[in-house]
């Protein structure tokens, strides 16, 4: 009985031992306090998402990059079916090449007019000195002077059948444009250079205009947003210096900054994580991490990575050793 007692009183004096050690260790390895001017909040590493989508309806014949390729910016990565648009497209200049010609015939019209009202005045002229002479009746003249005025006539119709032939020309060759720049639509694009993040469509789809076809990860636009109270939010400028630390990077500080602080206030989100009442308002405040900083390690930082978004308040505070400002 004796001995039982003896080692429950060594059992729990090593427990406490224990406890005590562990107490004293965490003690030693606590997280230190951030200096006066600064602040932080915890969130998630976010990417800016982009879609590749056709502009038009079509028949998707090609698609080249796979999840997980990287792209380049301007980079055709897919082709929708163009032939019917070829086919306009030569059925519309051959319009404008017949539309030209039609000019080409008006303006030959024009010439001739002009030329038939010349030879009408030179005739309704020397009408004029005959009747004078008595040599010709007046029924020559007025039928020379009616000559006259229908070669002007036909000069001024002839020059309107010119104004509407290059009329056509115009449209025919607008036709011809829009059918180019709808050709050109059926090469989907990358609008910037980023990673597949999905492949939404298959060659030999039909996708309505507007449809997605991948959708990229901008690994040059990541930012993380968190929440402050007043007391801070109303400390922060944007474009104040900041710097993010990821869960899986804890050695890194990458340098970012204030993009964004909110106008109004809100209650947190209930996945964001604060040391205050949930019930209190915050401000919601994006720190954008530095472009250049995420091109030099672009397969090093991913979206959706948890980490802690510190914020320098004052800008004259010097940044704690564990946050070195040149983010290295």
């Amino acid at each position: 009985m004796e001995r039982k007692r003896l080692r429950g009183i060594f059992l729990s004096g090593l427990f406490l031992a224990l406890l005590a050690g562990g107490s004293y260790y965490l003690y030693q390895h606590r997280p230190a306090g951030l200096p006066v001017g600064f602040a932080s909040g915890n969130g998630r590493f976010e990417a800016t998402e982009v879609d590749v989508a056709t502009k038009i309806a079509g028949r998707l014949v090609e698609l080249g990059p796979r999840e997980g390729d990287w792209v380049e910016a301007g980079s055709v990565v897919g082709r929708l079916d163009a032939d019917d648009l070829r086919a306009q497209l030569r059925a519309a200049e051959a319009q404008v090449v017949q539309a030209q010609k039609a000019v080409d015939e008006t303006r030959a019209g024009v010439r001739k007019s002009k030329a038939d009202a010349a030879l009408a005045g030179k005739t309704l002229k020397r009408s004029e000195e005959l009747v004078g002479r008595g040599f010709i009746s007046r029924n020559k003249l007025d039928s020379d002077q009616t000559g006259m005025e229908g070669a002007m006539a036909g000069m001024a119709q002839a020059s309107s059948r010119v104004a509407e032939a290059e009329a056509a020309v115009a449209t025919a060759q607008a036709r011809a444009d829009s059918l180019r720049a709808t050709l050109n639509d059926t090469s989907l694009k990358s609008p910037i250079a980023g990673r597949v993040l999905y492949r939404l469509a298959e060659p030999g789809e039909v996708l309505a205009a507007g449809g997605k076809a991948l959708t990229l990860v901008d690994l040059t636009d990541m930012y993380m947003t968190l929440y402050l109270p007043t007391e801070k939010a109303g400390q922060v400028a944007v474009g104040a210096e900041a710097r993010i630390v990821l869960d899986a990077l804890p050695g890194q500080a990458i340098p970012a900054k204030v993009s964004f602080v909110a106008a109004k206030a809100q209650f947190t989100p209930r996945e964001v994580e604060t040391r205050t009442e949930r019930e209190k308002l915050m401000f919601r405040v994006k720190v954008r991490a530095d472009p250049d900083w995420l091109s030099a390690h672009r397969d090093l930082a991913k979206g959706g990575m948890p980490g802690i978004a510190y914020v320098r308040l004052d800008p004259g505070a010097a940044w704690p050793a564990s946050l070195p400002a040149n983010g290295k």
